[in-house]
């Protein structure tokens, strides 16, 4: 078995048992390398949950982190890379607003390449940076690690594992391109498996089986860019020749922040398990202040809304449509906005700058949730069976929404294209149709 080729360390398995629930009788020490912004917030709770069963977690971040800090159930662990906390805030934020400017498709993709190739050669540097810190490295060495915990996105923490000769369990969603296929040698039709951003779903015309077919080879040229320099740094530090596909099949097992309650089916792995959820299943009670704006909001209760971490304001044409359609539906809307106040902003309407998303998705009177279908709050709100107006800006969010529809679970509007009408109307639609509620509670 793949748990046992690593030096024979059984804690791999004890990890992912301790993960799924059971405790185990042996508490270990567990080096985790983390990718910041939302994939560092999704490994939170499980995290916590580790270390409430005896493990000890360490986890190594660059000193320029956005996301990543001090907390109470890990240590902590810096080093320094050649770029500041300003440059990675600027990166998110600059994601964000480009989501909203109208370009063409040529100018979309041009902007995606230069955007890609200059994060890409930000986060190598830093991947350099730890790598050739030989003081830190050493530390590492000499710290009697029993597992590596981490997030592949980035394969600078593969080079760390097998450095470091660590039996590694990967943490993730998905891996760009397709890259988890091709790591653990799985099947991947394009006859029935939707490549990312293709927007197709498991049945497909032969039309979008070709499209299907072109994405994958455009991705994989993106993905050369982004990760074939992690091969060179890998060959050149590992001093012997490595692939990507070598630094990610040496994984033990592979954790997916996924389930087929959402995705279509397709092969899998013995070393595959999927864990879509884990994020939603413990709930905190809510603090006063949204105890008190539900109270308040009688019959009708409340609809949550939140286009995620990396959208921190909307053009101010675009957000004065979104809050005229909240003021016309009777709910209560507690929105997530840090932005320039919408000077239309109706009194239904309370504005966040920070809200508990699987808790008041969890509360009886939330009647509809309005997100860009990102991974984390499409699962939370599955969990508690919310139904869905879905913005979906980037990345894998179209490929979420897609699935969500065609499930029944929600509805999709172009974030770009819709009128305050048509939010108006949707936002109408999952809340009095109770099919909706109904099949979004019943994908768990």
């Amino acid at each position: 078995m793949a748990v046992e080729s690593q030096g024979g360390r059984p804690l791999v398995l004890g990890l992912l048992l301790c993960v799924l629930g059971p405790v185990v009788s042996h508490a270990g020490k567990i080096l985790l390398i983390p990718v910041d912004g939302s994939h560092w917030l999704s490994m939170l709770g499980t995290i916590q949950q580790l270390q409430q069963r005896g493990h000890e977690i360490v986890v190594l971040a660059p000193d320029a982190s956005l996301y990543i800090r001090e907390g109470a159930f890990y240590t902590l662990k810096t080093y320094p890379v050649p770029f500041q906390r300003e440059d990675v805030k600027e990166s998110f934020v600059s994601l964000g607003h480009t989501v909203f400017e109208n370009d063409s498709f040529l100018q979309r993709v041009i902007k995606t390449y230069k955007k890609i190739k200059k994060d890409s050669a930000m986060l190598l540097s830093g991947c350099s940076h730890l790598l050739h810190n030989k003081e830190l490295m050493a530390s590492l060495a000499e710290s009697s690690f029993d597992v590596m915990l981490t997030d592949p996105f980035l394969p600078c923490s593969p080079i760390v594992a097998q450095y470091l000769s660590l039996p590694t369990v990967f943490f993730l969603h998905a891996l760009p391109c397709s890259l988890e296929f091709e790591a653990t040698q799985c099947p991947n039709p394009f006859s029935y498996v939707p490549r990312p951003l293709s927007s197709n779903s498991d049945h497909m015309t032969f039309l979008q089986r070709v499209k299907n077919m072109l994405i994958a080879f455009s991705q994989n040229f993106l993905c050369n860019v982004v990760y074939s320099p992690y091969a060179t740094l890998a060959s050149e530090f590992l001093q012997r020749e490595v692939t990507v596909q070598d630094l990610l099949s040496s994984a033990s097992v592979w954790l997916f922040r996924s389930d087929f309650v959402k995705d279509y089916p397709r092969p899998i792995m013995p070393n595959m398990v999927f864990v879509g959820g884990i994020n939603c299943l413990h709930q905190n009670p809510l603090s006063q202040e949204f105890e008190a704006y539900i109270n308040a909001s009688g019959e009708h209760g409340i609809v949550v809304f939140s286009l995620g971490s990396m959208v921190s304001e909307i053009p101010e044409k675009k957000a004065m449509a979104i809050a005229d359609a909240l003021g016309k539906i009777p709910q209560t809307v507690l929105w997530r906005y840090t932005g320039t106040r919408p000077s239309n902003l109706a009194n239904n309407t309370i504005l966040v700058k920070w809200l508990p998303q699987n808790d008041l998705l969890g509360h009886p009177m939330t009647r509809a949730f309005i997100t860009h279908a990102g991974s984390h709050g499409v699962y939370e709100s599955i969990c508690n069976g919310v139904p869905m107006v879905m913005m979906p800006l980037f990345g894998d969010q179209m490929d979420n929404a897609k699935r969500m529809e065609t499930k029944g679970a929600g509805v999709t509007l172009n974030v770009l294209e819709m009128t305050s009408e048509d939010l108006e109307n949707a936002l109408k639609a999952v809340i009095n149709d109770k099919r909706k509620k109904q099949q979004s509670g019943r994908q768990m």
